[in-house]
């Protein structure tokens, strides 16, 4: 009889190995027929903990096939089918063994049966990712995972094997995927990018954040509800537009209510928000099932960066996980595993002005001036393009002034009050850039800022220069910190002569040169006359 297949995945789907028949059967007695031969079971792409529990043992012949089944020492004698002895319920299995669902139904049961400590072989995950459970005597197993690592996206699972040899199996995580993106858009060249990992904003922003997960492979073998839980865990600094939140199954959006999703914003895990589905099989548009396996089930929704951003290459980090029923035999829905936590990340940079007199010294340091900083906003549809307000500084105390909170685009300062006794500076137009490198270390996702730079963008004399900090990582690879500065220097003032003073002995003096040029003129020409 074959008997090996797929049963009860439900994260993990195991490559079934072809088995024998069971020509043969002998009686009921709880007695484990003795074996000279142990073979092994190897898991690949394995996770957690396994344990391989002797449903039937037999007698191993030549040709490979099992006789004299015989019930294995690792389960208490059940009932199936009502029948209960070993030979019966393998006569059973020889009719259904190629109907999933009662071979499921089986390899529940026989779980349900299994010995307390009476597992045949037990096996870890190695750092090869394969877990080995070895020293089996022939016959049929019921493999239990259990102890999975949290945050490994895995579900719990039943397998029946056939042991009439060394074979090996793998783990084809039938599990639901997951990932969180957010959307980059320049204000100054009006375009938006395609949902990525990082991005930068002007604080004030509204950021538009994605959470995807698609559902697995073997949905359909889900006895009961089928639960799929968003949570969207944000920093303070991105406060989170509930207003915004928009919902859709493979594209064709849906609405909350007890049938469909709840969303929920006062929780106690240390979550912003999450998006919870009760049951995918609820979701029904004109009576038609709207989830199925591999579907897209998505949450798109805004959150604005406030004045509790972190400034330059910390970033402000958002993150996104899915929590998703994992056992195809609870009918209670209970069972659930999760994904790792996927995280996205927004930076924000600022800009220092310092301000000089004449000269950039110690000395020279300048107060008593006040800016306004403006961004460049791209014209939609063929319109001229504007220049909206970002922030206006004014400070009698210092010469220093700060710019926090900016996106990559085009800006202009203007120095809206000038020092006394100084010229107002013409307008600065500059330029931010800045690249972000999305990088994996100990399995989390981060973001790192890899360029800054400010471009002056004047065309007139006398650009200034912006510089950008940066630090050492533990490689020596140079990283950003998030900071532009520059120098701009305020030229004194002319002074205007008083009347009565140099203003006239500045006449006298040129009138007297004059004339004594004149003269000096007058008396060549004369002595040039007399020697023709």
């Amino acid at each position: 009889m074959k008997f090996s297949k797929k049963i009860l995945p439900m994260v993990l789907a195991m490559a079934m190995v072809p088995t024998m028949s069971m020509p043969a059967y002998a009686d009921d007695t709880q007695v484990t027929t003795p074996q000279t031969a142990q073979y092994s079971i190897t898991i690949t792409n394995a996770h957690g903990t396994y344990k391989a529990y002797q449903i039937f043992s037999g007698d191993l012949s030549s040709d490979g096939k099992l006789s004299n089944v015989q019930w294995g020492s690792g389960v208490n004698p059940f009932s199936y089918n009502e029948k209960s002895a070993a030979t019966d319920i393998a006569k059973e299995l020889e009719v259904v063994n190629d109907n999933s669902t009662e071979a499921d139904l089986f390899a529940e049961l026989a779980k349900s049966k299994i010995k307390v400590n009476s597992e045949s072989a037990i096996a870890q995950v190695g750092e090869d990712g394969k877990a080995v459970l070895s020293g089996l005597p022939v016959g049929y197993y019921v493999i239990v995972n259990s102890d999975v690592p949290s945050g490994q996206p895995t579900s719990k699972y039943l397998l029946i094997l056939k042991v009439t040899g060394n074979q090996e199996v793998t783990n084809k995580a039938d599990v639901p995927t997951f990932e969180k993106k957010l959307k980059d858009k320049n204000d100054s060249e009006g375009t938006t990018t395609e949902w990525q990992d990082s991005a930068d904003y002007d604080i004030g922003d509204d950021v538009p954040f994605k959470l995807e997960g698609v559902v697995a492979a073997n949905y359909a073998n889900y006895k009961g509800p089928y639960k799929f839980v968003f949570h969207d865990k944000a920093e303070e600094s991105l406060t989170f537009k509930a207003d915004t939140v928009k919902v859709s199954v493979d594209g064709t959006e849906i609405t909350a209510g007890n049938d469909t999703y709840q969303l929920n914003t006062t929780l106690s895990d240390g979550c912003t928000f999450e998006v919870t589905f009760p049951d995918l099989k609820n979701i029904k548009k004109d009576g038609t099932a709207l989830v199925h396996a591999g579907s897209k089930i998505t949450v798109e929704y805004n959150a604005t960066l406030n004045g509790k951003a972190a400034l330059g290459s910390l970033g402000n980090v958002n993150q996104g996980k899915l929590q998703f029923s994992n056992n195809p035999y609870d009918t209670q829905g209970g069972d659930t595993g999760e994904t790792p936590w996927d995280n996205v990340i927004v930076f924000t940079y600022k800009v220092v002005v310092n301000k000089y007199a004449n000269a950039v010294s110690d000395t020279t340091k300048l107060t008593g001036a006040e800016f306004t900083l403006e961004k460049k906003i791209k014209g939609e549809n063929s319109a001229a393009d504007t220049w909206i307000s970002i922030q206006h500084v004014e400070t009698e105390a210092t010469s220093v002034f700060t710019f926090k909170g900016l996106d990559d685009g085009e800006y202009r300062l203007t120095e809206t009050t000038t020092p006394q006794g100084y010229n107002t500076i013409a307008p600065i137009f500059f330029k931010v850039t800045a690249d972000h490198t999305i990088t994996w270390t100990s399995e989390e996702r981060t973001s790192i800022l890899t360029k800054l730079q400010g471009t002056d963008n004047n065309t007139a004399e006398g650009k200034i220069t912006f510089t950008a900090t940066t630090t050492k990582d533990t490689n020596n690879n140079e990283r950003f910190n998030g900071d532009l500065s520059t120098n701009v220097i305020n030229k004194s003032g002319s002074t205007l002569p008083e009347t009565g003073g140099i203003g006239t002995t500045i006449f006298y003096v040129v009138g007297v040169v004059l004339m004594l040029g004149a003269g000096v003129l007058l008396i060549t020409k004369r002595r040039m006359s007399a020697k023709h």
